[in-house]
């Protein structure tokens, strides 16, 4: 596709650690939010038996016998795993794009922004996305909140017993389903912002224009649809082999994630693979309308302020 006259214009970049502290400021908003339907989605991801009828009854379910406060199950560890997520995944973003930009236009083809996206869902699945997802399922699966009752008492306790019953490995159960889901999402996810931005509000970075807050919820709103679509089966199994521990016998139920893909077709049918679908759906989008009106305002800020008018 041929570049528009505005794609010609030589840019600054924003700096990756710039990036970096407008994902994180997001992430920290968006956990304290949408909280709840991460509670509701891994709930019905592991419900094998029809506990649950839907997402108004699991959530009114877990209120009723648990309490309201365990929809905010995981929290502590969701919150950290949020913030540490988006500013890994904005900073690498941020890093990969200078690297795959053309050195004498400045220009990054959307080839580039869509591995740039995927190098970056690759190091956040890898780096902290497993580890914490493995903990903050753990935490939301156990019903009640008596800690007397429940196996794992907190998330420091819970990794500390995930790596004494399970090693060090136990931690990173369902990598390779995560590493898939986030690479994928993130490719589409930071191409199809970038492309809302330009499409909508004819916004490109380091222009020095902000978008007004409901521009940025709309753009990340969009951007954030397409994800949870194509990568429904990556996710359970995502859930199921993060959620599952040893047997007494040291069996596991899924073997890794083409096995778990199969048992759960071959088990549950092809639906099932799409599991927690609709609240993914209510909780991602909405979570990247929230993420991106925070992060876009500090780059904004930082253009604003820092970057040297473009020549045209």
């Amino acid at each position: 596709m041929a570049p528009s006259p505005s794609d010609d214009r030589r840019r600054d970049s924003i700096p990756p650690h710039v990036k970096a502290l407008s994902g994180s400021l997001g992430g920290i908003m968006e956990a304290c939010c949408l909280q709840p339907i991460d509670v509701i989605k891994t709930r019905l991801q592991l419900d094998r038996t029809g506990t649950y009828r839907g997402i108004i009854h699991c959530g009114k379910t877990v209120a009723t016998s648990e309490g309201v406060r365990a929809l905010w199950k995981g929290l502590t560890p969701f919150a950290t795993h949020l913030t540490l997520k988006y500013a890994l995944r904005m900073g690498s973003n941020a890093l990969l794009q200078s690297a795959f930009k053309d050195p004498v236009t400045g220009n990054l083809s959307n080839q580039a922004r869509l591995a740039s996206g995927f190098g970056a869902g690759v190091l956040e699945a890898l780096l902290i996305v497993t580890p914490f997802e493995v903990v903050k399922i753990r935490l939301q699966q156990q019903k009640g909140l008596s800690p007397d009752l429940l196996r794992y008492k907190n998330p420091i306790h819970c990794a500390r017993t995930i790596v004494r019953e399970e090693g060090l490995r136990g931690l990173w159960s369902g990598a390779s389903p995560t590493v898939m889901r986030n690479g994928t999402n993130q490719a589409a996810m930071f191409t199809a912002k970038n492309a809302f931005d330009v499409l909508l509000w004819q916004k490109h970075e380091g222009d020095r224009k902000t978008l007004q807050p409901w521009q940025s919820m709309i753009s990340g709103f969009l951007a954030g649809t397409a994800g949870p679509i194509c990568t429904g089966p990556f996710d359970v199994v995502k859930t199921r082999l993060m959620a599952q521990g040893r047997s007494p016998s040291g069996e596991l139920k899924y073997r890794g994630m083409i096995h778990a893909i199969r048992t759960i077709y071959a088990e549950e049918g092809l639906r099932a693979l799409w599991k927690g679908l609709l609240p993914r759906l209510m909780r991602i989008p909405p979570g990247q309308a929230i993420m991106w009106t925070v992060a876009d305002q500090v780059t904004g800020l930082y253009e604003r302020r820092y970057l040297k008018e473009a020549s045209f």
